[in-house]
């Protein structure tokens, strides 16, 4: 679910875009920041930035407790296989259980190396300074040596002094700790708790810390949250999903009464599923200052509208493939074959390189076997619409023959299990229309939807200008492939509108209090497009961005602030570093 870049370049710089820029935003809807948006006066609107609150807390560790319970849960069904004598039963719950979670913490170690490791011969991050024309430093990320440059009239950026022997004695015993630990803890298969407790570590230094440290903590707390909700989403589908398809089949195949212990691992399962999805979406739309954040009461709400719907999904499933197992598979792989295709001919632009991306669309085509995920920009409504009923179809078709093979008249529990997978659905989608209808963040579906700047009353565009500077974390718009290949050719046409760069999402007190234009402080240029919502920034998928950003964020006195090359301007092109 994560890529890098293709050798994109982060330069830091004061920039010659003038007096644009944008303080700290706020991420999660708490004490947003404003930006400059074209309107009578040179004057930007500000607040304290977001802050970590007791709900994010609370989240937090609600989500270790689903976590814990949905790997308890089926490791002791497993066990108990084994203790009945029910090998293969026990073989395949234990595969399940197993087989995702190597995956993921595989893939959980490798970003913990690449964060990390350190090139050679150099003492910290992969930082080096370059030449500046105004106040600021320029930042550039490398996979090489550090370089120190300045230039006449630049403040100068200083290297830290060599470390003595024995600092760098106990320093390289400490890095040696980190990994024996980190090795230790991604064996033991406890790589996301790791993760989750170090999101809520930082979230609390946050807090605790004074100005300057809270922005550094807060922005390494959004990264730890966004790296544990992709891997957890990973996970659910790899293992909570098919483990559950799996206790259904069994449960209606012997046509017992679930135990208790069976009965708990299916619900794990189900309410780990729904937890992650809108998990990831809560993270995902936190970490976007052009889009308004998730509530806590629209993440619920999203919970239960994926309960459900997932519920009765999984029931059609196990009911259909206690009978016709083979019919199942072949249903299973052409759905899945369908909606991969129809997710690549929305031409996503998730990540950075072509098979990563197909990679990241069959993983969307798994989960659109059970329930919707959003992938493309742009209103869903009718991508909603026709999704559901196409699985109102199926799920009406799996039942029906499953059903059409029991014996009506004297089969009262065949038909209660009908009931509930069409009650199950039909309280999935209230809880949708629910969310759409009164908890979305844009405002009612069917009334006027909010606009997505801080003041809806100011004239002009919504946004800054296009070369506006904003500060991370910010979102990177996915490209489509015209627009790749004008960014090779030297950008579009000239006269070309450009979109607005990015959009500053509401929360601010009424009557802003105005100030000048920042225009002192480290700017970090990137040279890759914006992606559009709901793909993650590239400061949220690319490591090395992510260490460029904390390292020079932690050195500068100033917020650092971004900005993302433009597609519509082709001189603008020319002031970017390339590090192919």
């Amino acid at each position: 679910m994560a890529a890098k870049s293709d050798g994109a370049a982060a330069v830091a710089g004061p920039g010659p875009e003038g007096p644009a820029g944008a303080d700290r935003g706020g991420a999660g809807g708490r004490g947003e920041a404003a930006a400059g948006i074209p309107g009578p006066g040179p004057v930007e609107a500000g607040c304290p930035g977001p802050r970590y609150e007791l709900r994010d807390c609370c989240w937090v560790l609600c989500a270790l407790l689903v976590f814990f319970s949905d790997g308890a849960t089926d490791l002791w069904l497993a066990a108990s296989y084994y203790l009945q004598g029910q090998s293969t039963y026990f073989g395949l719950t234990l595969l399940f259980v197993l087989l995702p979670s190597l995956v993921v913490q595989l893939l959980s170690f490798r970003w913990f190396v690449y964060d990390y490791s350190e090139p050679a011969g150099t003492p910290g991050p992969v930082v080096s300074t370059k030449d500046s024309d105004i106040t600021g430093a320029a930042i550039s990320t490398k996979d090489s040596a550090v370089a120190f440059r300045t230039k006449e009239g630049s403040p100068e950026l200083v290297p830290r002094p060599a470390p003595s022997s024995a600092g760098t004695y106990r320093r390289r015993c400490c890095r040696l700790c980190v990994w024996l630990l980190q090795t230790l803890v991604h064996l033991l298969q406890l790589g996301q708790v790791w993760r989750y407790l170090r999101a809520l570590y930082l979230g609390l230094q946050s807090r605790w810390r004074g100005e300057r440290l809270r922005r550094h903590f807060y922005w390494r707390m959004l990264f730890e949250s966004a790296d544990v909700s992709m891997l957890r989403l990973l996970e659910t589908f790899l293992r909570s999903a098919p483990q559950l398809v799996l206790q259904l089949s069994l449960l209606v195949h012997h046509g017992r009464e679930p135990e208790l212990l069976t009965a708990l691992s299916i619900s794990a399962s189900l309410v780990s599923l729904a937890w992650t999805l809108a998990s990831y979406q809560k993270v995902l739309r936190d970490s976007r200052d052009d889009k308004r954040p998730l509530s806590y009461k629209g993440a619920v709400v999203q919970v239960l509208w994926h309960l459900f719907t997932i519920a009765a999904r999984t029931l059609a499933f196990a009911l259909f493939a206690s009978v016709y197992k083979l019919y199942f598979g072949i249903f299973i792989v052409a759905h899945w074959c369908i909606m991969t295709f129809w997710v690549i001919q929305g031409e996503t632009d998730f990540c950075m390189s072509k098979w990563e991306e197909i990679i990241y669309n069959m993983v969307v085509g798994i989960i659109y076997i059970f329930c919707w995920f959003n992938v493309k920009e742009g209103r869903s409504r009718r991508r909603v619409t026709l999704y559901y009923c196409i699985v109102l179809l199926e799920n009406a078709a799996l039942t029906g023959f499953w059903y059409s093979s029991r014996n009506f008249s004297t089969d009262f529990y065949s038909l209660i299990l009908v009931c509930v997978v069409a009650s199950s659905f039909a309280l999935g989608i209230f809880f949708m229309c629910v969310y759409y209808c009164l908890l979305h963040p844009n405002g009612p579906m069917l009334g006027p939807q909010a606009p997505g700047c801080i003041f809806p009353e100011a004239p002009g565009p919504c946004g800054p200008p296009t070369d506006a500077i904003t500060s991370p974390p910010r979102s990177l718009p996915r490209t489509t492939g015209t627009e790749r290949d004008g960014a090779a050719g030297g950008g579009e046409r000239a006269g070309t509108p450009t979109p607005p760069v990015f959009q500053v999402r509401p929360g601010l007190p009424p009557t802003p209090v105005a100030r000048p234009l920042r225009t002192e402080g480290p700017v970090i240029r990137i040279d890759l497009p914006r992606k559009k919502y709901p793909a993650w920034d590239a400061h949220f998928i690319d490591r090395r961005l992510r260490k460029t950003i904390l390292a020079l964020e932690y050195s500068s006195p100033a917020t650092p602030r971004l900005q993302y090359r433009s597609m519509g301007t082709s001189q603008e092109l020319l002031e970017y570093e390339t590090t192919v």
